[in-house]
């Protein structure tokens, strides 16, 4: 199994060009993944998206892909026109269960902060139901993005002590719900390796499975490339990692490879390859 996930700022590369259909090329150049986690895709924020609605767009440049956008953000002006942006998630495999979670926002009304989310999508992989995780956390404000961690790690103890597979009655809210123990987490999450948030998301002290870093599993003494700011010195001061995948501690053995393209500048963040075993 292939996972792709990025940042993709709305489609616009360090060359200042929203391009939809670059980042998908680009995407499909690391790896045919089965599943692609966009974070930052915009639908009626015409400053950033020029009108069109870009999850509309990436499901059509992935026409074998199911997709699952959810906003973070959603917003209705005076026109009673809508906006989105948030997260995106395409699936080839099955999808089995759709969750999408606000996380906290103890931020709001003090500075400049925005809604955040987790969208869950629950897939058929080959060894089974996978929560895939696409998230992308706090910018501004370190507490606000420690709560936001807390959330996450409180959602993946409930499925991982609690899981819950669907059963045949699908006409049936009661019945037709996967909660799947395993999960893999991935997205933006605005803090580096050096961070203590970064060893807060691995707490082992939490019950059921907890989440290891994918980057160290494979490259366990390896240097570790830089995931923002290559390219794009002006919302960077230099180079950085903050773009992650995790995988809980019972899928460890099953990561095979972890990648970043650090060539592209089709966004100000870099893409990231995992591959799992079945």
């Amino acid at each position: 199994m292939r996972l792709i996930t990025w940042n993709i700022q709305w489609g616009k590369g360090c060359d200042g060009v929203v391009d939809l259909d670059r980042v998908v090329a680009t995407a499909q150049a690391l790896g045919d993944a089965d599943v692609y986690c966009f974070q930052e895709v915009s639908d009626g924020f015409t400053r950033l998206d020029g009108g069109v609605d870009q999850s509309a767009v990436l499901a059509a440049l992935l026409p074998h892909h199911r997709p699952v956008f959810r906003p973070a953000v959603e917003a209705i002006d005076a026109d009673g026109r809508v906006r989105r942006f948030g997260n995106m998630t395409l699936s080839r495999l099955p999808v089995l269960q759709v969750e999408n979670h606000l996380l906290p926002w103890p931020q709001a009304g003090h500075g400049r902060s925005m809604r955040r989310e987790a969208l869950a999508v629950t897939v058929a992989a080959a060894f089974g139901p996978l929560r895939v995780v696409n998230t992308h956390l706090e910018f501004h404000f370190a507490a606000q993005r420690e709560a936001q961690i807390l959330r996450l790690l409180d959602l993946q103890e409930e499925a991982s002590t609690s899981p819950r597979a669907a059963s045949s009655r699908h006409d049936d809210p009661y019945a037709g719900q996967t909660l799947a123990a395993s999960s893999l987490l991935c997205g933006d999450f605005n803090f580096d390796v050096s961070d203590p948030q970064h060893a807060l998301l691995q707490d082992a002290r939490r019950r059921g499975h907890n989440y290891r870093d994918a980057w160290l599993i494979c490259h366990p003494q390896g240097p570790r490339p830089p995931t923002c700011g290559i390219h794009d010195r002006e919302l960077w001061d230099g180079p950085d990692c903050r773009d992650f995948i995790f995988v809980t501690e019972d899928l460890a053995a099953r990561v095979r490879r972890v990648a970043v393209d650090g060539e592209t500048a089709a966004s100000d963040h870099q893409p990231l390859l995992i591959e799992l075993a079945d």
